[in-house]
């Protein structure tokens, strides 16, 4: 059974050109920890709405657990839908301890155990009569998500969990939070903006532009085969470039050259084409038969972010790659590359 199921939703708001959602179709497997990533405004946190019941759909039908929650002449409100909501501000009512906070609206015989359970869940024993002004905000994080669990949820929905974080704190939340959901053997559905957290915290992640589902699939297929430009530019850096399949099925003629692809696509050779390629793609060659000038460098630590203006037959293209950082490399050197296929994909004009 599937925890959630959208069919064919959409949502309108007055004066909008476009629909916050239009016509989305998703599932989410029991257990599994989905993220709705995309651009501010691209409908990601008005699909959690409707999920939770905030919001009403104006067609399609949402289903928990293989209950019609919302559809044609169905409506089940918010309270009744069995979901637990992290709020970005993680709403924890100020007056109330630790420990009251979790048992809101917990039947009263069974508020101290399910306290007691929820603060071991999330690493909280010993704080349970402190309050939310006392605590880190990772610490407040995980409070909000004890009183998301403690009702035991068919799903949990979290709106940009991580957005009030430092970097530091950020990077360990992301990982607790995963964790702790996972402990729990609950599904969620994160939504949020940043690529990273969608990364690191995801099974799968479906990628939204303009209220419509561009591409959904683990996090690893995401940024390796993304199926669209959009996804190609969004989820990470990518070089875009007009190309045509070649004759064997498993490269791509561009303006740099014949460009190597593993992933498996469609196309039939002669197919005129757009290709992406990661900037983990391009790899540092003496003898590469991808040449040109370092316009830009970013030192990222672990590596150099770099744009190289690489020069072909049409005249100079720009690609973004990155190279490892041992390599002195300042703008103006002149550099060569191959090409691995791991990260190209071949995307439809």
């Amino acid at each position: 059974m599937k925890a959630i199921t959208l069919k064919n939703v959409k949502k309108e708001y007055p004066g909008c050109s476009v629909p916050a959602v239009d016509n989305l179709s998703l599932e989410v497997a029991e257990g599994e920890i989905l993220t709705l990533l995309g651009p501010s405004g691209c409908g990601k946190t008005t699909t959690l709405r409707l999920i939770a019941g905030f919001e009403r759909p104006d067609q399609g039908s949402i289903a928990l657990a293989g209950r019609i929650v919302t559809g044609p002449g169905r409506w089940i409100p918010p309270e009744k839908r069995k979901v637990g909501m992290v709020f970005q501000d993680y709403a924890l009512l100020p007056h109330l301890t630790v420990g009251e906070n979790i048992a809101l609206g917990l039947k009263k015989e069974t508020r101290g155990r399910k306290v007691m359970e929820m603060t071991a869940l999330v690493n909280l024993q010993g704080l349970e009569n402190r309050y939310p002004h006392e605590l880190s905000g990772g610490q407040q994080q995980r409070v909000a998500l004890a009183r998301a669990l403690a009702h035991n949820p068919v799903v949990v929905l979290l709106d940009e969990p991580f957005s009030n974080l430092d970097t530091d704190l950020r990077n360990y939340m992301r990982r607790e939070v995963a964790k702790i959901i996972k402990a729990a053997g609950t599904t969620a559905v994160f939504v949020t903006h940043d690529l990273k957290d969608a990364l690191a915290v995801s099974d799968r992640v479906a990628v939204i532009k303009d209220g419509r589902l561009e591409q959904v699939g683990s996090p690893v297929d995401i940024y390796r085969h993304p199926e669209t430009e959009f996804v190609a530019t969004f989820v990470g850096k990518s070089t875009i470039l007009d190309g045509v399949i070649g004759p064997d099925g498993l490269s791509v003629k561009t303006a740099i050259g014949t460009i190597p692809c593993a992933h498996t696509h469609n196309h039939r050779p002669g197919r005129q084409v757009k290709v992406s390629i990661r900037p983990d793609s391009f790899e540092l060659d003496p003898a590469g038969d991808i040449w040109g000038t370092i316009k830009e460098t970013i030192y990222g630590g672990n590596e150099i972010e770099a744009v190289l203006e690489a020069r072909t037959t049409n005249g100079p293209v720009d690609l973004q790659v990155h190279i490892h950082p041992e390599e002195y490399i300042r703008e103006g050197t002149e550099l060569r590359f191959h090409v691995l296929p791991e990260f190209v994909a071949v995307i439809d004009l």
